[in-house]
C-alpha cells in the first residue's frame, strides 16, 4: 500500500467490521449534522477513506478538522496502525527534518541518542499535519521531497527508508490564496490537494443546531454533574441568531458553561447570556406561540408524543443513528423502535454522520 505520486491504492471502507468499530462509532457521535453541506462533506470522508492519496481538509477554526482526519483513518485499512497528529506551527524550522524523519546519535549538538521521527512512528497509518500553512519554506521543501516518492533519510543517517504512511493535512486558511501570494509552495499544494474535504462553518449550517445542541448538552452533562439539561426554543433561537466565528468548538464551550450556570432543567436565554458576553449583544428573534391543545386529553397526548420523540432522538444521537444499538440499550424491540422512528419522522441516518 505505497503512497507515491503516480499510484494510489484503494482500500475497503469497513466502519464497524471489527474491534475498531467502537472508534468509528465514537467519531460518528461527534460529527453530528444533517444539513446538505455537512452531509456532502461526510460523504466525501467515506469516499476518500478508501484511498491512500494525500488528503487536504479545509475549514475554519473549530469546524472539526482533526475529527474528520481521524474518521478518514479509522474507516480505512490503516485503522489498525497509528494515527499521529502534529501541529505544524510547533515544528521548529531548524529541526523540522529531525522531527519528521528522526535523527542519528550525534547528528547535531544536542542529539545524545538516536530518535525516530513522526513519519516512522506513523508507519502503516496516518500522519496528520494540522495548520500545514505554518510550515516554513524549508519545512515545505522537506515535506515536498518526501511526498514525491515517500522516501527519506534520518538526519545524520545514510540509509534511505521508504515509508507506508498516508498524509492528511489541514488548514484554516485558503492555501490557494497563500500560493498565489507566494506564501505557500504551489507544487506542495498540488501534492497535498489530491483529495479535498471542505468543512462548512457553523453559520452556514444553523439547521444543524437542533441536533448539535442536545448532543453537546449531553456531552456537558457527562463531563460535569451527569444531570441532563435541555434547551428551550427561545434559547435555540438566540443561538441561531449568532454567527459563531469559533464554530462548533465555540458552541461546545458556550453550552458547557451554560450547563454549569443553569439552575434548572432547561437552559434559557439568561443562562446563555450570563456565561457568554457576545450573546448579550444578540437580539432574540420572536418565537411564535404554539396553539394550546383544546382539551386535557390532547395536551397529555401532545406532551407524551414530545417526550417520546425526544427520547428517541437522544438515543439515536448517542448511537450515531444505529437503530439496532439504540433498541438494545433501551430494551425496546427493534421493530417497535423502527415504528416510532417512522411515526415521528426521525431521520436516524442524520443523527449519525460517518
Amino acid at each position: 500500500m505505497r503512497t507515491n505520486s503516480s499510484s494510489y491504492t484503494q482500500t475497503a471502507v469497513c466502519p464497524e467490521a471489527d474491534g475498531d468499530g467502537h472508534a468509528c462509532t465514537a467519531l460518528a457521535q461527534n460529527l453530528v449534522g444533517h444539513s446538505p453541506p455537512f452531509r456532502e462533506a461526510m460523504e466525501l470522508v467515506k469516499l476518500y477513506a478508501a484511498w491512500s492519496a494525500p488528503l487536504l481538509i479545509a475549514g475554519e477554526t473549530g469546524t472539526g478538522k482533526e475529527l474528520v482526519a481521524r474518521a478518514v483513518h479509522y474507516q480505512s485499512q490503516r485503522r489498525h496502525c497509528p494515527f499521529i497528529p502534529v501541529n505544524c506551527a510547533t515544528l521548529p524550522d531548524t529541526l523540522v527534518e529531525s522531527e519528521l524523519f528522526g535523527h542519528t546519535r550525534g547528528a547535531f549538538t544536542d542529539a545524545s541518542q538516536a530518535r525516530q521521527g513522526l513519519v516512522r512512528l506513523a508507519e502503516g497509518g496516518t500522519l496528520f499535519l494540522d495548520e500545514v500553512e505554518a510550515l516554513s519554506p524549508r519545512g515545505q521543501g522537506v515535506l515536498l521531497r518526501f511526498l514525491q516518492d515517500s522516501s527519506y533519510r534520518a538526519l545524520g543517517g545514510n540509509t534511505l527508508h521508504h515509508a507506508d504512511v498516508r498524509i492528511v493535512a489541514a488548514s484554516n486558511v485558503d492555501l490557494h490564496e497563500k500560493a498565489a501570494a507566494r506564501m505557500f509552495r504551489d507544487d506542495l499544494l498540488y501534492r497535498l490537494d489530491a483529495f479535498r474535504v471542505s468543512l462548512p462553518p457553523l453559520r452556514e449550517r444553523l439547521d444543524d443546531l437542533t441536533l448539535l445542541v442536545p448532543h453537546l448538552l449531553a456531552k456537558a452533562a457527562r463531563q460535569t454533574d451527569g444531570f441532563a439539561r435541555r434547551i428551550g426554543e427561545p434559547g435555540l433561537a438566540l443561538l441561531r441568531a449568532y454567527d459563531w466565528p469559533g464554530n462548533v468548538r465555540q458552541l461546545e464551550h458556550v453550552l458547557l458553561k451554560a450547563h454549569v450556570v443553569c439552575q434548572g432543567s432547561e437552559v434559557g436565554v439568561d443562562d446563555l447570556r450570563r456565561c457568554t458576553p457576545e450573546l448579550a449583544q444578540v437580539g432574540v428573534p420572536a418565537v411564535p406561540a404554539a396553539t394550546p391543545p383544546h382539551s386535557l386529553r390532547a395536551a397529555k397526548r401532545a406532551a407524551a408524543d414530545q417526550a417520546e420523540r425526544r427520547f428517541i432522538e437522544d438515543w439515536l444521537s448517542r448511537t450515531a443513528g444505529n437503530i439496532s444499538e439504540a433498541a438494545r440499550l433501551t430494551g425496546i424491540e427493534r421493530a417497535s423502535l423502527s415504528r416510532l422512528v417512522k411515526k415521528y419522522g426521525v431521520k436516524a441516518r442524520a443523527l449519525g454522520s460517518v
